[in-house]
């Protein structure tokens, strides 16, 4: 497994609508040489869902904060404020959290660059990418913002990862199929182990 120092905390929606822009961030994380990390990562009982962030940030040196989903929920009308939280918490680790910390680099996505501004204007001066709800524009944003948190570092370019997944999405079903496996049902750390696999028999 990739060391904790090249860990990558995924701040992101998991409902299924944002499922294609998170699968295509975890793999664009990996075939730049990282590991992906979020609260999916494990399911440890004693511990609460907060307490399993603290952990996962303070351990993550890299951290996306997708903020496209702070949007009004259709059952109760309210909107969803964990992911800004969870930046807030990254943001405060990289000022307050002593010189370990202070190296944290992010990534904040937006569905549309200037949107936040209407929701969360003390970030303003941030350098926020916009997606778009696109995959090419996610992955390219992710592979542009990890190659200058490592500069010296070889990295392929945004449009070879996004062929190689493009490849990689018809490969992960009928590796699914071949044992009795469905796409929709994999856990996190399932799709994490087909693409890491995937990974080191098909990219040079």
């Amino acid at each position: 497994m990739t060391p904790k120092s090249e860990s990558v905390f995924l701040n992101v929606p998991f409902d299924r609508h944002y499922t294609k822009l998170f699968q295509a961030l975890v793999y664009t994380v990996h075939e730049c040489g990282f590991i992906a990390r979020c609260a999916l990562d494990g399911d440890d009982g004693s511990q609460t869902r907060f307490e399993k962030l603290l952990e996962l940030i303070h351990e993550c040196p890299l951290g996306i904060h997708d903020l496209s989903r702070t949007t009004l929920d259709r059952t109760n009308r309210l909107p969803r404020f964990n992911m800004p939280l969870e930046l807030g918490v990254f943001l405060g680790a990289k000022y307050y959290g002593g010189e370990e910390q202070g190296l944290k680099s992010c990534l904040i996505l937006e569905r549309d660059r200037h949107r936040y501004q209407k929701f969360c204007s003390d970030i303003a001066g941030q350098d926020i990418r916009a997606h778009h709800n696109r995959i090419s524009d996610a992955i390219a944003a992710t592979r542009n913002w990890l190659q200058a948190a490592r500069q010296g570092r070889h990295f392929p370019t945004a449009g070879t990862i996004e062929r190689h997944y493009l490849r990689f999405r018809p490969d992960l079903e009928k590796m699914c199929r071949r044992l009795g496996d469905r796409v929709g049902s994999l856990t996190f750390i399932d799709y994490r182990t087909y693409l890491t696999g995937w990974i080191e028999e098909n990219v040079a």
